[in-house]
């Protein structure tokens, strides 16, 4: 593995934070905590990097990996973090960085394959005759294919930690260490909140989309590379047990469990919330329950099964003890 870090000036200065720019060669397909780190960072500092796409493929169609699958950058070793600590996970700055991506072609739900289409085989990878081509405009952030032209709007679909113990669940499902949770709000702007299970957290994240409607209805976004910029905190003793995002108008519980659906999702991100206007926010249990009642959003994340509750930050700010 080849490593390129690069430190601004402010690393060396004391009480400021450190900008680490790093580029990896090898990606991975699990989040686990046996993998070697990538790179050790303090709270507080910027990680300025790169993610490939979901079939492997960089900045400059360069294919890292073997096989399709979410490759993920990382592991970022927080230092400090512990089992029972959170980290949070600032998107600074996502930018897309070449000129090309794909989709499915078809919306995932039973009978409702479109009569009559279908896309040339290997219209976009060999092998791959389900996946449309898209052209990504560079200078005027648009995505493009056919008649259909939309203002870009870049995301992660994934971020997550190492979980618990030795479990390493591959970077297709959702669960409580994070993982792919193709929410179109983890973009730039928000910041992700996840739970520590290991020394250092283990910090992964990949699969760039340029743009994604709700429910991730075909398959995918607009899959293609980005270049990512993000600054990791620590709360420490802030114990979570799921992922969380904050936004300057939101508070985001997200649901998401491997194999479950979106029942059992949207089960997870109530009781969370309920959990965080409590005992986060010190919110009685009457007004907690009545604030997602009475404001509460829910998202459909995936039609896979991930789902978010979304109360509004300026309601809990007010209300809060």
């Amino acid at each position: 593995m080849r490593i390129v870090i690069l430190c601004g000036i402010a690393a060396s200065l004391p009480g400021f934070a450190a900008v680490h720019r790093v580029v990896a060669e090898h990606y991975w397909h699990t989040f686990s905590a046996a993998h070697p780190v990538l790179l050790t960072v303090e709270p507080g500092d910027r990680i300025v990097t790169k993610t490939v796409d979901s079939a492997g493929f960089d900045f400059s169609g360069v294919r890292r990996t073997r096989t399709h699958g979410n490759p993920l950058t990382g592991p970022f070793f927080i230092k400090g973090a512990e089992k029972g600590d959170t980290i949070e996970v600032r998107i600074d700055r996502l930018r897309l960085n070449r000129a090309s991506g794909y989709t499915g072609y078809q919306v995932g739900i039973k009978d409702a394959s479109p009569a009559g289409v279908k896309p040339a085989a290997d219209a976009v990878y060999k092998g791959y005759d389900t996946l449309v081509p898209w052209t990504i405009d560079l200078r005027r952030a648009l995505v493009r294919h056919g008649r259909l032209e939309f203002a870009a709007q870049p995301m992660l679909g994934c971020m997550g930690v190492a979980p618990e113990g030795g479990y390493s669940p591959r970077s297709g499902p959702t669960g409580y260490w994070g993982g792919n949770m193709d929410y179109n709000m983890v973009r730039e702007g928000a910041t992700v909140l996840l739970p520590v299970f290991h020394e250092g957290a283990l910090l992964f994240f990949g699969d760039g989309h340029a743009l994604q409607g709700d429910g991730e209805a075909v398959g995918s976004g607009v899959e293609t590379s980005l270049d990512v910029e993000v600054t990791v905190g620590l709360r420490k003793g802030r114990a979570l047990t799921g992922p969380r995002l904050e936004t300057p108008d939101w508070l985001v519980s997200i649901g998401g469990k491997e194999g479950g659906n979106l029942n059992e999702s949207v089960g997870i991100a109530v009781r969370d919330m309920l959990q965080w206007l409590t005992a986060g926010h010190g919110l009685g249990a009457e007004e907690a329950h009545l604030l997602i009642g009475t404001r509460g959003r829910f998202d459909i994340i995936t039609l896979g099964g991930n789902a978010g509750l979304r109360i509004p930050r300026k309601d809990v700010e007010r209300l809060r003890r």
